[in-house]
């Protein structure tokens, strides 16, 4: 196979100094935790403001925890109250959006996996002049439906950059699992795979259900016999598909997307041939303060464009070093 070198620079986005209440979530991911989430040091000497984080996290998606780790951080620094709302189902999503609206919040950071639902409920907000910033998914319509900003990556250009690294490579036939039908990010990710890899597949499946992808996974391999990478848009999703080549006793390889502990490990130790991180801790850091910067001086990052926290390579290079950090909860 040919050798892949990778040369990418990452934006990085300054923050700025801060302390607070994380609240809590009625679905998925860790339990609430209402103390100071930094561990101590000043607060901003600013007014408290009240800010809603609204994503579309799903129960025990370990995902969103790092992105809540960021957030929480984030207010207790700028002496913010965070309210943390979360529900996959873009409908009550919505919902959400206008129970903040009702709660009237100082901010609203918000998700757009499924930009059309949300746009009324956002519309909402910004006539109530709320602040609105975007993260982690809709990069491409985020200004369209009010936001002054977003933070993420850019999903078709990670989706290039993992299709032109397998292409190097000499992969030929990967199959791009897809955990939520119709979620615009993981869409663009395979498209992105797609435009590389001619060859490449999109096999959809249940991420809500662990058993289901596994088996659903298990029986594309025993019928695709020359698929050479399968590849994983989650870190859960993807520690399910090394079960499922196992079961199938097919000989592909395993990419991924995002990154927990495990999948770090998984990558230190050769099971695992890289993922792309989009650094979620960073989405829910940059969020926050960038909603706190607005309220300060009427500050906006980003010029009104996306501040992208990705494509961030880690493979068998750098994972060790990105391991400690994974450790940590931050990566």
């Amino acid at each position: 196979m040919a050798k892949f070198s990778w040369r990418k620079a990452t934006l990085v986005a300054a923050v700025v100094p801060m302390l607070a209440l994380s609240a809590c979530s009625s679905t998925g991911g860790k339990p609430a935790d209402s103390g100071n989430a930094a561990g101590g040091g000043q607060a901003a000497s600013t007014a408290r403001i009240k800010v809603a984080l609204i994503t579309h996290a799903a129960a025990g998606d370990t995902f969103w925890d790092i992105v809540r780790k960021g957030a929480e951080e984030a207010s207790a620094k700028d002496n913010v109250e965070l309210l943390y709302t979360s529900d996959p189902e873009a409908g009550r999503q919505a919902q959400l959006i206008q129970q903040a609206i009702d709660q009237k919040v100082d901010g609203i950071a918000v998700t757009l996996a499924k930009p059309e639902a949300l746009k009324d409920a956002l519309k909402k907000a910004t006539d109530a002049g709320i602040p609105v910033v975007s993260l982690n998914a809709g990069e491409s319509v985020s200004t369209q439906l009010g936001a002054f900003t977003h933070f993420g990556s850019n999903e078709q250009l990670a989706g290039q950059a993992v299709g032109a690294r397998l292409a190097a490579e000499g992969y030929k036939h990967p199959v791009c699992v897809i955990q939520e039908q119709g979620h615009v990010g993981l869409e663009a990710r395979c498209a992105g795979v797609k435009a590389k890899v001619p060859g490449a597949e999109i096999l959809y499946v249940d991420g809500k259900d662990m058993t289901a992808v596994q088996s659903t996974a298990t029986a594309k391999l025993q019928a695709t016999k020359d698929a050479d990478v399968i590849i994983g848009l989650g870190a859960p999703i993807t520690l399910t598909l090394l079960k499922s080549v196992t079961d199938a006793g097919s000989s592909a390889k395993v990419a991924s997307f995002d990154l927990n502990a495990d999948l770090a490990q998984k990558i230190v130790d050769g099971a695992v041939l890289f993922t792309v991180d989009q650094q979620p801790w960073l989405q829910g850091y940059m969020s926050i303060d960038a909603l706190w910067q607005n309220k300060r001086g009427g500050f906006k990052l980003g010029g009104g464009q996306s501040v992208l926290t990705g494509p961030s390579i880690v493979d068998k290079s750098n994972a060790a070093d990105v391991l400690k950090f994974a450790q940590q909860g931050i990566r």
